[in-house]
Formats: structure tokens, C-alpha cells, sequence
């Protein structure tokens, strides 16, 4: 017998388990509900206004319905739901724009990942083939925003039977991680470590040399670490930064590598270098415990990741359906214009609806914004000072675009091996500079049921970093998916016969740039502090290349702050600088 659900409400409320809560979490455990009262302080009660529904939004809304009496009104200018975290559908086969790994060193976020799509119980159709070690759950723990009988919100608690992939679509897959660079027909580990196998690929003088460099810059490193190339150098020598680093970082910005503030190298791969990515090969070598554990690695250097069965869409869209259960309300196809202060205080935002172009002026008592810091302090009202509104108009996004080909079979050129048909790596980081594409994402490594036959095609997702001024962002779809085929042909992964058809996803300012007036951030910050009701959270809202845990954290923080009645918001802005965890 599996227990009842415990059922978390406001106090001295009695609630029952509704039908309606079933759909999407099959195998559900059967029983009597009860009630749990509350007892503390009363709850933080009004209106807050969020702006955008990716994963800081849609977390501040869960948040704020399973916590406090506040009534969330997600705005969203798109009809997707996750923002860059969303899964788009392209004839029966998903797309993961630009890969998320579900990895956090944040018991919180993962225990909040868990809670909405539980961990797997039974293998993914492909965990046989794939050899991967997969730790099965026997019980999950699921919780749940509903409504109650008196239509207000509360949170479900329910224990259950981890699901089976097979039959259950609400499932967080464990995953192999494996990530690689493909250069002039040779594949090497990404992050780099210079393994017996690297060196042999590189040549044994270049390798020399790539030693002595490196050698050179830890006896004596840079002192200015101000910039990227700097910061690159003394981690792993000019010389490996030449080889590998320069070129590839540079087809992601759009600019030279001294043009780029080293924070974004600090926040992408903190904590890593030559020296540990060597380590730890060697370690996993020496040690199964070591390489199934992942917590005491550098994220750039996990071996296993979780993942959402249909994508990362998926959690964000059963997020978004609980909030609408629990009264909140998310609202497509409309963007946020304009935000009126009131005693220096947000009182109110205009939305205006993108068919209609209608506008309608909603009062808030909290507003969340996600949006990009540009757009924020262009419509405020009154206007923050000169200063600020200079440094805001002065930050630089870098947009970016998905290619999805769906093939027959990959041909991979390998040097010393016959072509192959499949590899198992998740990304591939194109280093080659005579083509746009800078990684290749093979969502059949992602998820087997990203592809809707997996058995007989490959889905690949070629991604470009571009501007919206480029010609390429700007041009046909069906042009660019034939540049597609033509760029995997050339560098010998795939052949442009084998494609059978393609789409194109873009997603403008996806990047928030480290370079423009970023080192001027602080000023745009000290504003926002200045104003007790407003939080800027996840990516484009604080201007900072989250990853999607700081994101949530960000959102997570905030309600923590409404509850304690803080109006000091340093510790959202610390997420991602204090963090011990990074990604590539």
C-alpha cells in the first residue's frame, strides 16, 4: 500500500485530492488525503507582475502560489513556454535549444527538478545499448500546485513509484554526458586534458609545446586578468588558447577575445584548468567510485546529467499547467511596455497583447523581471537617472540559431577509422573556422524520445551565433537549412544526401554579452536595489550568462525575500559569483 498524499494548505483548511491533478503523473498511488495546518506569521498577500515565462518566471510564480498569498500574472511576449529552456516540435521530432543538462550542486533546485518530473525507474529504450550505469529510483516524492475546494492554492505531497520511461511520459531521464571537439577529423575531450590519446591526435612536438606553454604560464601568469584571452592563457597556456579556445570563443561572440571581460570565463568554467581536467581523466581511470560521483567534479566535468524524457520544455510546461490550476495566471502573445514607479516604489505595469496591439495598465505589488536590462530601463517611468539609462542602452546581446536536420545516418570522418554512422556525444564543438556552425547538438543522445524514430534517423541541431543585423540571421529557412547540409559535408561529419528534411529556430539576445558597457553593470544594479518591489532575475534580467539552476535560484531567493520582508536583494546578485559550480 502506497501512503496518501499529504496536503499542504493555508491553515485550518481541509482539502481533497482532486481528479483533475492526475493528468500528466500515470501510476498515481490511490488513498484518503489530509490536511496540514500552517502555523507563523501570516502570509505575504497582493498582486506580482512577472515578466517573462522561462525558468526564473515560471519558478517565481510556483513559488510565490506554494508559499505566500500573492497572485502571480506571468507575461509572455511568445506562445512557448520556457523560454531558451523551451522544446520546440518539429514534425514529431523536439528540439533543445542550445542542450540543458539538468545538473545542479544545489540540493534545492534539485530536489525542485525531482519533485515535478521524478526520477526514472526502469531503463530508457536505449540505457541497454548505451551502457551507461543508469541508477534506478524506487520511490519518488512528487508535490504538486492545485487549487482547493475554496479556490485558493495549495501544494500537494504525494509518494509514489518511480515511473517507467516505457510507459510514462513524466520522467527526468538519467543521462551519459559526453561532449567533444571536432577538429580536422579527430575527436577531443571537451573540456581539453592532455591524455597519452590527445597527444598522439595533436603530434608529439606539438603536444611538447603546448606543455612548455603551459608550464610557462603557471611559472609566470599574467597579472592582468581583465580580459578573456588573459584569463584563458593562464589556465592553460597561449598555446592550447591559440589552438583551441581563440577561435571557437570568438565564432560565439562576434568579437576578439581581448574586446571580452574575463567574468564570463570565471562564471562558464570556474574552478577548472589544464591541471584538473588532466586529474580528473586520470582519476576516472583509477576509479569507478570517482566517476559515477559527480558532485566532487567541476560541472564542466561531469560524466551524467538528468534530463526531462521529452526535453526541457517539458518541465516548464507541466510548471506552467500547475500554476493555472492554482490560480495563477499565464498569459501568451503579450509583452510588457511599460513600467509606471509610485513613490519610488513599482505600482504598475502596461501590457500590451501583440495581435491587437491593445494596451491595459495592471497594478502589481511586485514586479519580477526577466526581461533584458535594455528594454527594462528604456520604459520606466519616471526614468532612472541619466547614468544608468546610458549603461543599459549600451548592453549587447548576442543572438542565436538552431538548425535542425533530421538525416538517415551521420557520416563521421574520423581519422584512422571507417566512417561512422552514429557517435554518442551529446555536442560537438566545431573548431573548424571555414564554417558558421559552432556546435552539433544529436538529440538522439539527449533523449531517444526527442526523435520520433530514432531507429532509423538522426536529429541533429546545428547551432549558429549571429547578430540579427547578419545576413544569415536573416536569411530563407530553406537556404539555411541547405548551408546546414552543406557545412556537416564539408567537415566530414555528415553527407548532405542523407538529409531528409529541416527546420529553422531563432532566438534573439539568448546571450547577454560581456563586452559594450558591462563594466558599467554595477550602476544599473545599484538602481534596481534602489527599488524594494522590483527583482531582476534569470539570464537577460541581471545581465549574466546563468546557467538555468542560477536562473531558478535567482527566482527562488526573491520569494524568500518577499517572506522575510527583505528589501535588500544582494543575495540574487550573488548567485553564479559565489556558487561553486559553473558550466562550459
Amino acid at each position: 500500500m502506497w501512503p496518501a498524499p499529504r496536503i499542504y494548505g493555508h491553515a485550518g483548511a481541509h482539502r481533497h485530492h482532486t481528479g483533475c491533478l492526475a493528468a500528466g503523473f500515470p501510476n498515481r498511488a490511490r488513498g484518503g488525503a489530509r490536511s496540514l495546518s500552517r502555523s507563523g506569521p501570516s502570509r505575504p498577500a497582493g498582486v506580482a507582475v512577472i515578466a517573462g515565462a522561462g525558468p526564473a518566471g515560471l519558478t517565481a510564480a510556483w513559488e510565490l502560489l506554494a508559499r505566500t498569498d500573492i497572485v502571480p500574472l506571468v507575461i509572455e511576449a511568445t506562445d512557448a513556454t520556457g523560454g531558451i529552456a523551451r522544446t520546440h516540435v518539429y514534425a514529431g521530432n523536439r528540439i533543445d535549444l542550445g542542450g540543458h543538462r539538468f545538473f545542479s550542486k544545489s540540493s534545492r533546485v534539485t530536489d525542485w527538478w525531482f519533485s515535478i518530473l521524478p526520477r526514472q525507474g526502469a531503463p530508457a529504450s536505449d540505457d541497454g545499448a548505451r551502457a551507461a550505469g543508469i541508477e534506478l529510483a524506487g520511490e519518488v516524492t512528487l508535490r504538486m500546485l492545485a487549487r482547493g475546494a475554496d479556490g485558493r492554492p495549495m501544494v500537494i505531497e504525494e509518494r509514489r513509484r518511480a515511473p517507467d520511461p516505457a510507459r510514462d511520459d513524466a520522467v527526468m531521464l538519467q543521462r551519459p554526458r559526453l561532449s567533444r571537439i571536432y577538429w580536422r577529423h579527430d575527436f577531443f575531450p571537451y573540456p581539453l586534458a592532455i591524455t597519452l590519446l590527445v597527444a598522439w591526435r595533436l603530434g608529439l612536438v606539438n603536444t611538447a609545446l603546448i606543455t612548455l606553454s603551459y608550464l610557462k604560464a603557471q611559472l609566470f601568469p599574467l597579472r592582468d586578468e581583465t580580459y578573456l584571452d588573459a584569463f584563458f592563457t593562464n589556465r592553460f597556456g597561449r598555446r592550447l588558447y591559440e589552438t583551441f579556445f581563440r577561435g571557437y570563443t570568438e565564432k560565439v561572440w562576434g568579437v576578439k577575445c581581448p574586446d571580452i571581460r574575463a567574468d564570463w570565463g570565471a562564471q562558464r568554467v570556474k574552478g577548472l584548468s589544464l591541471k584538473r581536467a588532466v586529474l580528473h581523466a586520470v582519476k576516472d581511470l583509477l576509479s569507478s567510485d570517482f566517476a559515477k560521483e559527480q558532485k566532487a567534479r567541476e560541472t564542466s566535468l561531469i560524466t551524467r546529467f538528468f534530463y526531462p524524457k521529452l526535453g526541457p520544455g517539458q518541465i516548464w510546461e507541466v510548471v506552467e499547467r500547475q500554476v493555472v490550476e492554482a490560480g495563477g495566471t499565464v498569459r501568451h502573445g503579450a509583452r510588457v511596455v511599460g513600467v509606471a514607479m509610485t513613490g519610488g516604489r513599482v505600482s504598475h505595469v502596461t501590457v500590451e497583447d501583440a495581435c491587437t496591439g491593445q494596451r491595459e495598465e495592471m497594478r502589481c505589488d511586485w514586479f519580477f523581471s526577466s526581461m533584458p536590462v535594455r528594454e527594462l530601463a528604456a520604459m520606466v517611468s519616471p526614468p532612472p537617472p541619466p547614468e544608468v539609462r546610458e549603461v543599459a542602452a549600451g548592453l549587447v546581446y548576442r543572438d542565436f540559431m538552431t538548425v535542425g536536420l533530421l538525416l538517415k545516418r551521420l557520416h563521421v570522418l574520423e581519422r584512422g577509422r571507417q566512417p561512422q554512422a552514429a557517435v554518442r556525444d551529446n555536442w560537438i564543438y566545431v573548431q573548424d573556422e571555414s564554417v558558421n556552425v559552432g556546435r552539433i547538438q544529436i538529440f538522439n543522445n539527449w533523449s531517444p524520445y526527442l526523435v520520433a524514430d530514432p531507429e532509423r534517423t538522426v536529429w541533429v541541431g546545428l547551432e549558429y551565433f549571429l547578430n540579427e543585423s547578419d545576413d544569415l540571421w536573416r536569411a530563407p529557412d530553406a537556404d539555411l537549412v541547405k548551408l546546414a547540409a552543406r557545412e556537416l559535408e564539408k567537415i566530414g561529419f555528415a553527407r548532405a544526401s542523407d538529409v531528409l528534411d529541416g527546420c529553422v529556430l531563432r532566438m534573439p539576445k539568448a546571450y547577454p554579452a560581456y563586452f559594450g558597457t558591462y563594466d558599467r553593470l554595477g550602476e544599473v544594479r545599484a538602481w534596481v536595489r534602489s527599488v524594494p518591489n522590483l527583482f531582476c532575475v534569470g539570464r537577460n534580467g541581471m545581465h549574466r550568462y546563468n546557467n538555468q539552476d542560477h536562473s531558478m535560484l535567482t527566482a527562488m531567493l526573491a520569494v524568500d525575500n518577499i517572506i522575510a520582508g527583505r528589501e535588500d536583494d544582494d543575495n540574487l546578485w550573488d548567485v553564479n559569483l559565489e556558487m561553486v559550480y559553473q558550466e562550459e
